[in-house]
């Protein structure tokens, strides 16, 4: 099920990745245009500083970061 306000984020992120449309239960509907707020934070750290102090996202969160944890 897709949410509503959820930020198209690819398969290949970061477990710890978060961010606030992982946490809406809603149902999907056409006529409401998906949020893109971009508040992203790690699970690990509370914060938006993964545990090698650089900064979280969705793009940054990569396989590439000592930190970065499988789905």
């Amino acid at each position: 099920m897709e949410r509503s306000s959820l930020t198209v984020i690819d398969d290949d992120r970061c477990d710890n990745l978060r961010w606030k449309g992982l946490f809406i239960d809603a149902p999907w509907d056409p006529n409401v245009q998906h949020g893109n707020d971009r508040a992203f934070w790690c699970h690990k750290t509370q914060q938006v500083l993964g545990p090698d102090g650089k900064i979280v996202d969705d793009y940054e969160c990569n396989p590439f970061r000592k930190c970065y944890v499988e789905l």
